[in-house]
């Protein structure tokens, strides 16, 4: 179940054919779910830039932490450098260090001259606090976890909800998970998106301009509140390191859209990347002519657009998606209701009396 099952969107731009950020030519996603007795509720999500050998062909990338209360490994060389290099995982946060080193020997394993005649490796990992449902001490995400979810990455439909690195995750108090859309800009433009919820007190939900959270308050909530979002731009366009950057950190406005503040104990960060203009390990010639993605207001604003609004309906996806799990302790994260979603969004869009 996704949004648009639901209810009538209209946006500004329209999204791809799968609303999806496998819209985005060459990506790729994939999960390793693992829920085990009545504690372990945790995963890992793998996003592929392209089909080939990412360490080989390095793709254009620029970060964004928006605050940076979390554990995310291998931003400071996308920033000093601009490029991605391995695939991307999201995870659990206790688990990061787990997840990057399964992600090295991936790499190891795909690239045997890796740390003998060429340089190392930079392991890209973002990570949510799944640790209300899921046994976080326990570090339950393994080699064999990572590697099924690269090894399992498809370009077609992506999974959402209660998969990979959103099995155990939240989202305004409601259960979370991943979630994904894409957006089609005028010039032929595909901008997708892929996001981990983890964020958010009810209160604050709100979606498409309807004060949800407001209507949904219970006496009852569950204690996640205020936590993270891990946020994945992909675009076909052929977006510099910088301009990348620039893409980024417009994710913050997706998030304020939602509702949420940008708590204090939030960890929310953004990857972007294209998948244009590969930057070659083994560089061909000292000098290369490239296409140039030329950097005008409305070119620029139209790729803004689409990343916000992509972003926005990639976390209302999750949600939608996500069904009532419990786990730790016998805790317990609710699905949002969707009749009352529809009920609601009726209601304030004027749909009904």
């Amino acid at each position: 179940m996704r949004l648009r099952d639901l209810i009538s969107l209209s946006t500004h731009l329209s999204p791809g054919k799968r609303n999806a950020i496998t819209d985005v030519d060459g990506v790729s996603v994939g999960h390793s779910t693992l829920i085990a007795g009545s504690a372990v509720r945790t995963g890992v999500t793998a996003i592929l830039p392209h089909t080939g050998n990412v360490f080989r062909e390095k793709v254009a990338a620029g970060v964004c932490s928006i605050n940076g209360f979390g554990k995310a490994a291998g931003f400071e060389q996308i920033r000093e450098r601009g490029v991605i290099e391995t695939p991307i995982l999201l995870t659990s946060t206790l688990s990061v260090g787990r997840a990057s080193d399964a992600l090295i020997a991936y790499m190891l394993r795909e690239n045997e001259d890796i740390g003998l005649t060429t340089g190392t490796v930079n392991p890209v990992v973002g990570e949510c606090n799944d640790g209300f449902l899921n046994d976080q001490r326990g570090r339950h995400i393994d080699e064999a976890a990572v590697w099924q979810a690269i090894d399992t990455a498809t370009n077609g439909e992506v999974a959402e909800g209660n998969v990979g690195a959103g099995t155990g995750t939240s989202c305004f108090q409601f259960k979370g998970g991943i979630g994904t859309a894409s957006r089609m800009t005028s010039e032929g433009i595909t901008v997708g998106a892929l996001v981990q919820t983890n964020y958010g007190s009810r209160r604050e939900m709100t979606m498409y301009g309807v004060p949800l959270g407001e209507q949904l308050l219970s006496d009852s909530l569950p204690k996640p509140g205020p936590g993270s979002a891990m946020m994945v731009i992909a675009t076909d366009a052929p977006l510099d390191a910088r301009q990348l950057s620039r893409l980024a950190r417009r994710a913050p406005y997706a998030l304020g859209r939602t509702g949420t503040i940008g708590h204090d104990g939030s960890g929310d960060f953004a990857i972007a990347f294209s998948t244009t203009n590969v930057w070659f390990h083994t560089p061909r010639a000292a000098v290369e002519m490239l296409p140039r993605f030329n950097e005008t207001s409305e070119s620029m604003d139209s790729l803004f657009l689409a990343a916000v609004e992509a972003l926005e309906e990639a976390i209302w996806n999750a949600v939608v998606a996500a069904e009532t799990m419990t786990g730790r302790d016998g805790n317990t994260l609710t699905a949002l209701p969707h009749a009352d979603l529809v009920r609601l969004y009726n209601q304030y869009h004027g749909r009904i009396e």
